[in-house]
């Protein structure tokens, strides 16, 4: 379907997914508080806005799917929407510099000046300025913990994830090429690699918190581990639901050659985390 050539923006009618979608994301962060601080219930508050935050995702994506094969999309719809996904992945790179930051900030900053003989002894009497630590004023008595190494699930998943990438990408020229059976392979071959890669992480998580020690409360380290990872995982699981949006559609036989923005906007996404997973392989786990 090739967009309309005329010059009338398509306005949709109101809409309530954005309000659904900000409920969600505040269960989420209340929940997600809650259990941190191991308040009754929190785990369910959390899964609560996860499945309202899925419910919204497969909502919108549909109403956006029905306009665009109803033939309402232009080309100016079309600028727009490059455009939004462009500030959206903007406001993402962000998001992970200013995590990225705080762990940079802890471990060539903030620790040498704790540990520095002169100002630091006054408040930290004794500290060592190692890495990973589990802060000053707290006894690794209280916070015995194994770093997590590279090497083993978190270079599987770096594999993985660069697969993923060269999937994703082989998925896309077949759209390109008008080859939907290549479309549709290298999309479920993209699909299933993050699965997996979900599933890799959680079980790294229980293995850390149930045999390392390492957990949210294993000081600094264990704080920006969390939550550098934490983010990055939901990211993949975001993008896997897109991907399997993006799946089924080919399969319904969604998309052209010259008109299939919505693949190309998880493709960006996608390759974003991509790169963002790199980066945390090298500065969260290699060079520990």
């Amino acid at each position: 379907m090739s967009l309309a050539q005329t010059d009338k923006y398509y306005l949709p009618q109101p809409s309530l997914w954005p309000i659904i979608g900000s409920v969600a994301l505040l269960l989420m962060a209340v929940g997600g508080t809650m259990v941190m601080r191991d308040i009754d219930n929190g785990g369910w508050i959390l899964l609560t806005g996860l499945a309202i935050l899925l419910y919204m995702m497969f909502g919108w994506f549909g109403e956006v799917i029905r306009d665009s094969e109803a033939g309402r999309y232009n080309s100016q719809v079309d600028a727009s929407f490059r455009w939004s996904m462009s500030w959206f992945i903007f406001s993402e790179v962000m998001f992970f510099a200013a995590f990225f930051g705080a762990l940079f900030y802890t471990r060539v900053l903030s620790v040498p000046w704790l540990a520095d003989a002169e100002t630091g002894s006054l408040l930290w009497e004794g500290f060592q300025a190692t890495w990973p630590t589990a802060g000053p004023g707290l006894t690794q008595d209280g916070f015995e913990f194994t770093p997590m190494g590279a090497w083993g699930i978190p270079a599987l998943n770096t594999l993985l994830l660069l697969t993923s990438g060269v999937t994703l990408t082989w998925a896309h020229w077949g759209l390109k090429k008008s080859n939907r059976t290549q479309l549709i392979l290298g999309l479920a071959m993209t699909v299933a690699l993050g699965v997996v890669f979900i599933g890799f992480q959680v079980y790294e998580y229980i293995h850390a918190y149930s045999e390392m020690g390492l957990t949210l409360g294993a000081g600094v380290y264990g704080s920006t581990f969390f939550m550098l990872t934490g983010f990055h995982g939901f990211h993949v699981l975001v993008g896997t639901i897109m991907l399997i949006v993006m799946l089924l559609r080919s399969i319904a036989g969604h998309f052209t050659a010259e008109n299939h923005f919505a693949f190309e906007a998880v493709s960006w996404y996608w390759h974003f985390v991509d790169v963002v997973w790199v980066l945390l392989f090298i500065v969260v786990y290699w060079l520990i």
